[in-house]
């Protein structure tokens, strides 16, 4: 057996060739939002607003009265926060109801819920405590289950769905103390040994990992004979010889979750737990993550409604100046904001999951979109209750409760939410990843035209290709059914949410045509404008979430669902949502963005330190930046603790 091979360095280009290697190359189902970032807006990708099967509605109808009965009676998310960990008998009862295979099909034992109800049961579970909601879906959708279920041999399915349905919970491992958005320099190793690898490495923010049965782990296989080599995904069992849990993280919010640090040494792990081809387990971690991360707009949604709740009750009670808190202005715009926002969000996670079930269109952009959008929105849907709240906002539910007040965790739900902004994709990740996909028609017929190492006859060839595509393409930005007015007309139902789709026609085209123009001015130059790309991301993000709104608007209204009440959200969302996308439009091309690196480099150069001083720094004087992951073996007790 060889020795692990030092840690990889890799240059920015060749970061960005792994990245594009790990993409889905090819576009075999429509998509909503690829086609509303290239000016065409396809409402009829998404109205009538898609609906899950009667028998999928009743199966996921009679486990969410099941789950909602549980965590009344046996879940004390107070608890929870105050010991920092679920109580064992908890996860135990969460396994019983069958909890944990929620998305596993029932022939391996699982409840085969459809995203759906899977996110409805997230929003419950995680309103009584974002900690379960984050072991349930840290273990299902990125964990052993989800890539199982999409590159999984059928013995492998067989052998680990039964267990991850009912008994055993699983992490994911990519992130690494030095790798974390760029997994070009992955350093955990699986060396080939006969019929086993042999994996060494360190792997940080395992959620799920101190408690965890069963891991799914990146590691990178060198590349010999007989033996492709590359970023590669495996099954390992936590009791493995040479796993060490090194360490029980401890965070700002989501205190209950058990997040650590995993050492592997010379772990054998056999080949046939092996997911995929050697070299395929970044498209496995991309292609996982296309609907994992609608995990995350649930527990937004589920934060969403209760601070809707609790700034309705608390706006009632409170009276300043004589009268109660609502009817001033300054904060009945704030409530505003929480109803109309919480709605677009229930939408927009509503309609991406179904999408997602119904498997008829590509929805990689979709579920990133979603992602991105609830945790920046459901953020601040959190701070203005804060606000709202006032002291009281700061102050915790256990001293409220204390001094003889309602224990309302506004503050907790704060810190909870900001991770949603982080893991799963940094909202700059985000941005850039959708903003890649948005570009892809662009890059896909003149790409070779900025590409600095492509041949003059490359460019060529490039440049004819281009030359056909915009020819067509360019004149159907220039007017089309939002400049119509009586277009969207059964959206005008008392309210009249047709304009607002009118709007988003003209929009879409408008910001198409922005993106064009970006490539045009600054070509090969274009993926360091990240400013410039966030922005294009974030209108689109809008867009679709104004669609999303109106089309649920539609649907409920349609099912005699209070619809009159789903209009008025709706157009107020919209109409909150289109001062957001003008602003947006305003700040592509008036901005501070070059401006901003100069000040950067003078920061990073030291020439501001002088505005450092006068002040004493808090933390420790002798740690290290950065833990060293050097691969060999654990000096640390090993706290891993499996629930059984």
């Amino acid at each position: 057996m060889s020795a692990a091979p030092p840690k990889p360095t890799v240059t920015e280009r060749e970061a960005r060739q792994v990245a594009e290697a790990a993409r889905q190359q090819e576009w075999r189902k429509p998509s909503f939002a690829k086609e509303l970032f290239l000016g065409r807006f396809r409402l009829d990708l998404i109205h009538p607003h898609p609906m899950p099967t009667d028998e999928a509605t009743q199966r996921g109808e009679e486990f969410l009265a099941k789950l909602r009965d549980f965590v009344e009676t046996k879940v004390d998310g107070a608890r929870i926060e105050r010991e920092a960990r679920i109580p064992d008998d908890v996860v135990d009862g969460l396994k019983e109801l069958g909890a944990f295979g929620m998305k596993i099909d029932t022939k391996y034992g699982g409840l085969g819920l459809g995203q759906v109800y899977y996110n409805k049961a997230l929003t419950l579970v995680g309103s009584a405590s974002p900690a379960i909601g984050v072991l349930l879906s840290a273990h299902q959708s990125i964990g052993v289950p989800q890539p199982l279920k999409l590159f999984g041999s059928p013995e492998q399915k067989e052998r680990f769905l039964p267990r991850c349905a009912r008994t055993d919970i699983s992490a994911f491992l990519l992130t690494e103390p030095d790798v974390g958005s760029d997994p070009a320099r992955l350093a955990t190793t699986a060396v080939p040994d006969g019929d086993d690898y042999v994996l060494d490495g360190v792997k940080l923010w395992t959620t799920n990992g101190v408690v965890a049965d069963l891991l799914v782990v990146m590691a990178r296989v060198p590349k010999s004979e007989g033996h492709k080599g590359g970023i590669t995904a495996f099954v390992v069992e936590t009791n493995s010889p040479g796993i060490t849990v090194e360490n029980r993280n401890a965070f700002m919010g989501l205190r209950g979750i058990e997040n650590g640090v995993t050492r592997f040494h010379q772990v054998r792990v056999p080949a046939a737990h092996r997911i995929g081809p050697e070299g395929a387990g970044l498209k496995i971690a991309l292609t996982t993550l296309n609907t994992g991360r609608l995990s995350l707009p649930a527990s937004c949604v589920a934060a969403g409604k209760w601070c809707l709740k609790i700034a309705r009750e608390w706006s009632a009670a409170r009276e300043q100046w004589g009268k109660p808190l609502a009817h001033h202005e300054a904060v009945g715009s704030k409530i505003s904001f929480i109803a109309a926002t919480t709605f677009a969000l229930e939408a927009v996670t509503d309609l991406a999951s179904q999408m997602a079930d119904e498997d008829r269109n590509d929805i990689r952009i979709e579920g990133a979109l979603a992602k991105l959008y609830a945790s920046e929105m459901g953020w601040l849907i959190a701070d203005e209750l804060v606000q709202i709240r006032g002291g009281r906002g700061f102050e915790t539910a256990d001293s409220l409760r204390a001094r003889g007040e309602r224990g309302v965790p506004a503050e907790q739900v704060l810190r909870d939410l900001r991770i949603n902004r982080i893991f799963e994709g940094s909202t700059e990740i985000m941005h850039l990843l959708i903003a890649r996909e948005a570009v892809d028609a662009h890059l896909s017929v003149a790409g070779d035209l900025i590409d600095p190492e492509k041949s003059l006859q490359d460019k060529a060839k490039a440049g004819a290709n281009a030359g056909v595509f915009y020819a067509k393409w360019l004149p159907k930005l220039i007017a089309g059914q939002g400049q119509l007015p009586y277009t969207y007309s059964e959206f005008k139902q008392g309210v009249d949410l047709s304009g607002h789709l009118r709007y988003v026609e003209r929009t879409a085209r408008k910001l198409a045509r922005s993106t064009f123009y970006g490539m045009s001015r600054w070509q090969g130059r274009m993926e360091t404008k990240q400013g410039f790309l966030g922005r294009i991301v974030d209108i689109g993000a809008e867009l679709f979430a104004m669609s999303a709104a109106c089309v649920r608007a539609e649907h409920l209204r349609v099912r005699g669902e209070h619809g009159r009440e789903a209009y008025q959200l709706a157009d107020a969302f919209c109409r909150q949502s289109r001062l957001r996308v003008e602003e947006l439009f305003g700040r592509l091309w008036s901005n501070t963005d070059d401006l901003d690196r100069k000040v950067v480099k003078g920061v990073m150069s030291g020439t501001y330190e002088w505005l450092e001083q006068g002040i004493v720094d808090p933390s420790d004087d002798g740690g290290v930046w950065i833990a060293d992951a050097t691969p060999g073996p654990s000096t640390h007790e090993n706290v891993h603790r499996p629930i059984r």
